[in-house]
């Protein structure tokens, strides 16, 4: 608003909001295509079953240097931290959209945007997007018995059960299986199985399953700031660096929101200095650009 008032009574500055808010959108861009290393990571086993091409130039750890002076934690090959490391971007950072196609009417806050789609329907929000990330994780390595997640109501739903052909029947708080299909652990099976999820779950019953970390400054790729509630809010630790000199570690975080949106990479809009990285010596609260969390809000699967 306040360039929109100066612009209907100056007419001259319509030229230099113009050229500085070009700049800005060029500063916002070269934040991820001045990271790109010299040496690209060419190869990996991990899989992203929801994509038919992989395009690892465009991996979070191709994507996104880290400061100076600092080095990327060591994770084992094929976990967890590892795959969230290789989530695929989409190329250079389109705004964020909701599920019907709209555009999200705040864009001021990402730093890139996720490669993922986010549904058709109003329910991959912010506890979703991280259930998604974990479900999409174990799907991809079949590790069917670890997949499985808590309604609101407290009843555990397994993706191996819902393989073998049982499917939920739900009467109030009340959950039972019922088997009426044949047994298939396809992708377009487990989709149905995580939009389930995603229609009975939230931060309410993901914070309740997940366990509290206590010191900020042993976050993990993978971990999870929650708040569960109604509402509450969730993101996803996706990537984490160290000092090699001091032992400061720094963190990087995504979330979907509400309504429904495209998963992305958040801003550090308080630091722009390490932007899109967040610091665990943070005082006080951390503050992310749409929601603000205690430190005891830290958890782990």
């Amino acid at each position: 608003m306040f360039f929109y008032r100066y612009i209907l009574l100056f007419s001259g500055l319509i030229c230099f909001y113009s050229c500085n808010h070009t700049n800005a959108e060029e500063n916002d861009s070269l934040l991820l295509q001045a990271s790109i290393p010299d040496e690209v990571i060419s190869t990996t086993t991990n899989k992203y079953c929801w994509q038919s091409t992989y395009d690892i130039k465009n991996a979070i750890v191709n994507r996104v240097e880290v400061p100076k002076g600092f080095k990327r934690t060591e994770v084992k090959p094929n976990s967890f931290g590892d795959w969230l490391r290789f989530l695929p971007l989409k190329p250079g950072n389109p705004d964020v959209r909701l599920f019907n196609g709209e555009l999200k009417r705040y864009q001021s806050g990402h730093a890139a945007v996720v490669d993922i789609d986010v549904g058709s329907t109003d329910i991959q929000q912010c506890a979703d997007a991280v259930m998604r990330m974990r479900s999409e994780y174990l799907y991809s390595i079949k590790d069917y018995e670890n997949l499985h997640f808590n309604f609101t109501s407290g009843h555990s739903v397994g993706f191996k059960k819902w393989s073998e052909g049982y499917r939920t029947v739900i009467k109030g708080n009340n959950v039972t299986w019922s088997k009426n299909a044949a047994k298939d652990d396809s992708y377009k099976t487990f989709a149905s199985y995580t939009k389930t999820i995603f229609n009975y779950a939230g931060t309410s019953s993901l914070s309740k399953e997940l366990k509290k970390v206590s010191d900020v400054k042993d976050i993990q790729i993978g971990d999870v700031f929650i708040l569960g509630g109604f509402p509450g809010h969730a993101v996803l630790v996706i990537d984490v660096c160290v000092n090699e000199t001091t032992g400061e570690k720094l963190f990087m975080i995504q979330q979907s929101y509400m309504p429904a949106q495209e998963i992305h990479i958040l801003k550090n809009l308080n630091n722009t200095s390490i932007n899109p990285w967040y610091s665990t010596n943070f005082t006080g609260d951390l503050e992310t650009p749409e929601w603000t969390f205690s430190k005891d809000q830290l958890m782990r699967w």
